[in-house]
């Protein structure tokens, strides 16, 4: 079921109502004052992965990845009841987050006519309690609605995800564990990033270390 999210960002990045529009086959999110195809994604991007590698042969795409930095969690008791609790969630989103994804993603990223943005937001996200027969579960949700867009970042070429780390990539050649050091991961999650920086193009591969792949920042390259 579509959330009020995927409604709202939609209406945020269209041109004129240009929303829910019919080309080739296929249904799109939004066209943008470019003129560029816009696709919002709130799940995973495995889900448009073949979608979008059809629709850069011929068309210049945007693809929006929402990246939850805050949340307000609104419990209610039963759908559309009355309000029980409201309170932030503890939990923080991080811009690495998108490396879970693109894990997925990374034989469509890059293209020189796509486009990935990055919109971090401020969401509600709207809870009800678990269905009984669902003992694992501890709540539903039932909607999640955009409070802000707090800001938001393009990525074009490979070597864009570079900038993404706050504390920069390690200078010079570097493993993965001494990735996880400098962005303060565990380095499960550096080699996830180092996966995606790799495939992308974003680094290159010297050789090994012992049994540790060693790795370069790459030059800047035009997106192939």
């Amino acid at each position: 079921m579509e959330t009020s999210l995927h409604r709202q960002l939609k209406t945020f990045y269209a041109t004129d109502d240009q929303k829910e529009v019919t080309l080739d086959r296929y249904r799109i999110d939004a066209i943008d004052e470019l003129g560029r195809l816009v696709e919002v994604q709130c799940a995973g991007l495995s889900a448009i992965r073949d979608k979008i590698k059809r629709l850069v042969k011929s068309h210049d795409v945007v693809v929006v990845k929402p990246i939850i930095m805050r949340k307000v969690l609104v419990k209610r008791k039963r759908k559309k009841g009355k309000i029980v609790s409201r309170r932030r969630s503890p939990k923080q989103g991080n811009v690495l987050d998108l490396f879970e994804d693109l894990v997925h993603f990374c034989n469509v990223f890059p293209h020189e006519r796509l486009t990935l943005e990055l919109a971090f937001v401020e969401i509600e996200e709207h809870r009800l309690p678990p269905l009984k027969r669902r003992w694992r579960q501890k709540y539903r949700v039932e909607d999640r609605v955009l409070l802000e867009v707090l800001d938001r970042v393009q990525l074009v070429h490979a070597t864009d995800l570079n900038n993404l780390f706050p504390t920069g990539l390690p200078t010079g050649p570097f493993t993965t564990a001494e990735l996880a050091k400098q962005i303060g991961e565990p380095r499960w999650v550096a080699q996830k990033i180092a996966y995606c920086l790799r495939k992308t193009g974003a680094v290159d591969v010297l050789g090994k270390q012992r049994n540790a792949i060693v790795y370069q920042e790459a030059a800047r390259k035009r997106a192939a």
